[in-house]
Formats: structure tokens, sequence, C-alpha cells
């Protein structure tokens, strides 16, 4: 029944999603004074009876552009947090602050998202709701955390936590990138040099060796035959590689299976495994503590961290744990029974959970995950700049000799 009963809150409570749309005006109010503004509505005739309501006469009406797609980054949303919690704490009244860093915004996408938001909340709705409207840019975490700061009276404080805490994931999540950039680079880049020498270099050497009126080296021949394969199907060998890429990557966007193999596999790469390991805990346990610090209930909580350790092995890890501590267990023993938490994690969350300082453990945990996967970062760094080089060295070294092994055999012959 206090199931049933919380999940019955949580439907009350979730931000209501509607089909409105923001609309532009133009028009006289009710002294003859010209007036511009933006108002949310349903359909075009909501908007104009809504302006009537309010003594205005409109001259013109029409529908402001919606948000583009890829139009606003999670570094937009973190920097918006940030001056959000920022002018709050300085006492600048939430609508004053929305047009504030609207204005000052350098995308366009972003200004139009905080008019919504500013739109929404003179009209009467909640700061969450107004955020739970924006799926896309806003995740449930993000929402409950202001649901939380509204109804505890200390949104200031919980927006400044909620910077802190997305702040502190792009870190994260630009160490992993940094890590793994490196590398993906430098193998492209010896891809495509080798192709230019297999379909531009080798074929005129080819024409030197038809001269020669022996037989070639083993590895030369090697070389020539690539380099026809090449010269002739270089457009079905592009075709089938950027097909292949970009069938992998809509199958990892679309299944779910794909995607959970995915990550499972990239767990078990040798040195690359581990740092996604140790960065996965860091992200889930500061997304934790940052929801238990809000005063978000344990169960809830849960059901916003699941997605947010990037990684599908831990986001069914998590959905374990939060069926485990609905039926009375506690979270050290639910974590513990994942077999996926290191020995530490689990000794700290017990501490945290004994003491009553759950949170300060869990950032404590995160913490030092983040200093970890700084020392992996820099590791993986100095560990893969000379292994990539002897690989390239062996790749492009064994395409030269081959091709001058001809021309050693006709000098010792001379």
């Amino acid at each position: 029944m206090a199931t049933a009963g919380r999940q019955v809150e949580k439907r009350a409570s979730a931000p209501r999603v509607t089909n409105e749309r923001i609309f532009i005006y133009d028009g006289k109010d009710r002294n003859g004074k010209i007036v511009r503004g933006e108002i949310r509505a349903a359909s075009e005739a909501v908007a104009n009876a809504t302006l009537r309501r309010q003594n205005i006469k409109v001259s013109r009406l029409r529908t402001q552009a919606r948000l583009g797609r890829g139009g606003i980054k999670e570094r937009d949303i973190t920097f918006v947090t940030r001056q959000l919690a920022t002018m709050m704490q300085a006492g600048v009244p939430l609508i004053q602050s929305f047009d504030i860093i609207g204005r000052g915004h350098a995308n366009p996408a972003v200004s139009r998202l905080l008019t919504e938001l500013r739109i929404d909340v003179e009209t009467g709705s909640s700061l969450a709701a107004a955020f739970g409207r924006h799926p896309r840019q806003f995740d449930p975490l993000y929402v409950n955390i202001i649901s939380a700061g509204e109804r505890g009276g200390i949104l200031d404080t919980l927006l400044q936590r909620l910077a802190q805490h997305r702040e502190k994931i792009l870190t994260i999540k630009g160490k992993v990138k940094k890590a793994l950039f490196y590398p993906a680079a430098v193998v492209v880049v010896a891809v495509v040099v080798v192709a230019i020498i297999l379909v531009f270099v080798i074929p005129q050497f080819k024409n030197i060796f038809s001269s020669f009126g022996a037989d070639l080296p083993a590895p030369t021949q090697l070389v020539i035959a690539l380099s026809e394969f090449m010269t002739e199907w270089w457009y079905g060998v592009t075709a089938l590689v950027a097909g292949a890429v970009f069938g992998v990557m809509h199958l990892l966007k679309t299944s779910a299976r794909a995607r959970s193999l995915y990550d499972r596999a990239s767990l078990r790469i040798p040195v690359v495994g581990d740092l996604l390991h140790k960065s996965s805990i860091a992200r889930w346990t500061r997304t934790l503590a940052t929801m238990s610090a809000a005063g978000v209930p344990l169960v809830d909580a849960l059901d916003s961290v699941a997605g947010a350790s990037g990684n599908t092995l831990y986001e069914e890890a998590t959905r374990r744990i939060q069926a485990s501590v609905s039926t009375g267990s506690s979270l050290t023993q639910a974590m513990n029974d994942t077999m996926l938490f290191p020995n530490m994690v689990v000794q700290m969350v017990s501490i945290g959970e004994e003491s009553g300082s759950l949170d300060a453990m869990l950032s404590k945990v995160a913490d030092i995950f983040d200093e970890e996967v700084d020392n992996l970062v820099d590791g993986l760094s100095s560990l893969l700049e000379p292994m990539i080089m002897a690989v390239l060295g062996v790749l492009i070294g064994g395409i030269i000799i081959s091709v001058y092994l001809p021309l050693f055999k006709l000098g010792n012959a001379v």
C-alpha cells in the first residue's frame, strides 16, 4: 500500500505536459499604448481570447519558432543552472533572472527556452512543471531536485547543488572523452594515410616493377594486390565502412539489447574498461548524493539515478537495487548483492546509512573516484602513445619495406 501511495503521489506531482505553443503578439492596451509580448496557449483562438480578457486589442499574432533539436547542449544547461543559482542566492527574482540570462546568452535556442520557462512561471506554473515540459533539456533528476527545492523552500540551495553536480559530471565526461579521443583520432588518420598510399603511391611503383621481368617478393606481391583491390573497389570499401559505422550507431540508439551488449563489452576492455567502470561509479554516487541531499526519498532518487551512470549495466543494477530497497532492504545490502560496486564503496555507504550522513559519504566516494579517473587518464595517455606509435611504425614501415624490397634485390644483382 505504501508503494502504491508513493506511486500515486509521484504521478500527481509529475509535471503536466501539454501541446501549448508560444505566440508573439502586437497590439494596444486599454489606454491605446502599443504593446508587444509573448503568451502561451493551445491555439491561436485561445491566445486571442486570453489577450481580449486582458484588454489588449491584438493587431498581429504569430507562432514563435520551435526550439531546434540540436540547438541546446548539455554545457548550455549547466551554464544556465549555475547562473540561475547565483542570481537566486543574490536575491534576484526568478522572472527577472530568466530575462537577464536569456538576453545575455549567445545561443538563440537557449534564449527561446528561457522565454518559454519565464512565460510558464508567469502564468502560474511551478518551476518544476515548467522544466518538466522540456524533457530533452531537463531530465527527471533535474526536475525532481527543483520540485524538492520548491516544496522545502530551499530552491536557491538546491540549484547551487544541482549546478555543482552537473559541472562535476561534465568534468568526468570530458576526462573520459579526452582519454579515448586521441587513440581514435590516430587510428582514423592511419587508415586514411594507408588508403592514400595504396591508391595513389603503390600503382606508380607497380609500373616500375613490371619492367624488371623477375618475380617479386611475397610481401611486395601482397601490397600490390591490396593496392589493385583498393584502386578498383575504393568506392565500395568506403561505402561499406561508412554504412557499418552509421549502422552500428543507429543500432546502439534504437536497440536496448545492442546497447547493453556494447556497454558490457566496453567494460571488459583492458585499461579502458577500468576507466569506464570508475567514471560510472563516480557519476552514480555523485548523482545519488545530490538527490539525497535534496531530501528526495531513496526509492524515488534511485529511479532518477538509474540512467545517470551512462552505462546500461549500472542502470540494470540500479533497478535491482531500487526493487530491493522498496521491499525493505538496506541500500548497502542491495548494492552488495549486485556484485558490481567495489567493497570500499559498499563500506562507505554502510557507514553513511548508519551515521545518517549518506549524502556526505556518497560525495566522498565520488571525489575519490574522480581522482582515480584523473590518474587513469594520465596513465592511459602515457601508455597509449608509445603503443600507437609502434603500431603505426610497423604498419607504414611494413608497406615501405615491401615496396623497396625489389629495388634492394635489383641493386644486389647489379
